[in-house]
């Protein structure tokens, strides 16, 4: 029996009416989801107040309420708890609930604008191929040990985590590795987690329409490394400027990675195909299947973290020969017709450029690039202007499209993504507002040897518009259209 005084270890708490030695059934934040004697914390969110749903809990059998705003009429039999900050209460219940499973697990975050899904589902194959038991908390999958789930997003609500964690430690798991968004710092989800290690990727233009702006997502992400303690390493790209910033403050052991500057860890590329990369890790040559700068990066975190966790440099370059790209991540296809289609989740103006520097780097010059690209609605808008005309400075051609709308009109996103592009560069560029006939248009362009890109959607299989998902693999159709037109 959990008394609810039990899962308020370490809370602050700043009123208490009621007795805290109630035993209770569930801890929940979704009123929807209450049942008799649970614990419910009212917690403020970006669409909704928990406040507002304190009645209906109270009403469905609620035994305890935890809010920052106590009601003005007390139930008889009700617990309430007034804390500052519900978000991190709940995020510190949430671990007591579970029995602080992240501290019987090496939990590593990984945050950064661009990489995270790659740098830790590659950790999540490198560490089961060398036979540990490992779990993965990432944007494309929820994994505990072989076991799958469905990912809702990058990083899950603080209940869920320390509900999955609680699964791998019980399923006997070592290492778990974990995406770390900005909204899940900001929001407090990462709160009351013990982790063993953080990596940071990048920074770059994302989220802003979240963020009030580039400072205050660059400081939530340091926020995350300020949390790590003495006992954990933070593991950070020196080679972006904010690398030695999430540093500052931190107590961890600090450790850096490069492909330009000096660093603890070293990587140079030799050579950058379409079927992989020749690198140099620190004085070893390897070749990976994996392809351009943004992978050698992404690569070269993966080398230092499981150095920095122990496993053997020999059998870690040997792991790292075998790893292939995480879907959705310059996932590619060759035709019967020799046009080659690549599918990448580059959703951010940084993203986009890599991956089009990347395919220019290796592109003789003779064949065409053409980019279908979009913007999600109800995201970030500055961002738009700015991938329209990377898209049409680094292609041949470039068909703007739909990504997900969501319940934003997609003619007017386009519209903001084409007012970014130069005078000059406008003959390169067409608008198709329908995102399977503009991947169809881009295959009926492609000649034998030219390539497409089809960026911003990845992994994703569906396509959100007005509230409702649709199927859609960016992969499948290209694949699909292009063996249809026979090329």
């Amino acid at each position: 029996m959990i008394l609810l005084k039990d899962i308020l270890y370490k809370v602050t708490l700043e009123k208490v009416v009621g007795n805290t030695g109630v035993p209770f059934t569930h801890l929940q934040f979704d009123s929807r989801k209450i049942g008799l004697n649970d614990v419910f914390v009212a917690v403020r969110g970006t669409i909704s107040d928990g406040h507002d749903y304190i009645k209906m809990a109270t009403d469905q059998g609620a035994i305890a309420i935890v809010c920052e705003e106590l009601p003005s009429e007390f139930i008889n039999g009700i617990t309430y708890v007034q804390v500052a900050n519900s978000a991190q209460a709940l995020a510190l219940m949430a671990a007591n609930y579970f029995g602080n499973p992240s501290e019987d697990i090496q939990l590593i975050g990984v945050t950064g604008t661009n990489g995270k899904t790659t740098v830790a589902t590659l950790l999540y194959d490198l560490f089961q191929q060398a036979g540990y038991e490992v779990g993965l908390l990432s944007t494309v999958h929820i994994k505990v040990g072989s076991k799958l789930y469905p990912a809702t997003h990058t990083t899950p609500d603080s209940l869920t985590i320390n509900g999955y964690l609680r699964e791998m430690v019980d399923a006997g798991v070592e290492y778990c590795f974990m995406e770390v968004s900005s909204h899940g710092i900001h929001q407090k989800r990462t709160e009351g987690l013990k982790f063993r290690g953080g990596i940071f990727t990048n920074l770059s233009h994302d989220h802003l329409d979240y963020h009030k702006d580039f400072k205050e997502y660059r400081d939530v992400k340091k926020a995350f490394f300020d949390g790590l303690n003495k006992g954990s390493f933070a593991l950070v790209n020196v080679d972006d400027k904010n690398g030695s910033v999430m540093l500052q403050n931190t107590i961890a052991k600090k450790y850096t990675y490069a492909l330009k500057t000096h660093a603890d860890y070293k990587a140079q590329i030799l050579e950058n195909q379409f079927s992989g990369l020749l690198l140099k890790i620190n004085n070893s040559e390897l070749w990976v299947k994996l392809i351009g700068n943004f992978n050698a990066y992404n690569l070269l975190a993966i080398y230092a973290t499981a150095d920095l966790l122990g496993l053997e440099t020999i059998e870690v370059l040997q792991l790292m020969s075998n790893l292939e790209s995480v879907d959705g991540r310059f996932q590619y296809w060759v035709s019967p017709g020799n046009v080659t289609a690549i599918v990448d989740y580059a959703h951010t103006p940084d993203a986009l450029k890599n991956v089009l520097e990347t395919i220019n780097s290796i592109r003789t010059g003779n064949e065409e690039l053409i980019t279908v690209v979009g913007c999600g609605g109800d995201r970030d808008a500055e961002k738009r202007p700015k991938m329209g005309q990377i898209a049409a400075q680094l292609s041949t051609k470039v068909v703007f499209t739909s990504d997900n709308p969501r319940s934003e009109n997609p003619t007017l996103i386009i519209e903001q993504i084409e007012a970014g592009v130069s005078p000059e560069l406008y003959k390169k560029t067409l608008s198709v507002v329908d995102r399977e006939q503009a991947i169809k248009t881009a295959c009926q362009f492609a000649q034998d040897g030219d390539i497409i890109l089809v960026a911003g959607k990845g992994h994703e299989t569906y396509q959100e518009i007005n509230g409702e998902r649709k199927d859609f693999d960016d992969f499948q159709i290209v694949n699909k259209l292009l063996t249809a037109l026979n090329k």
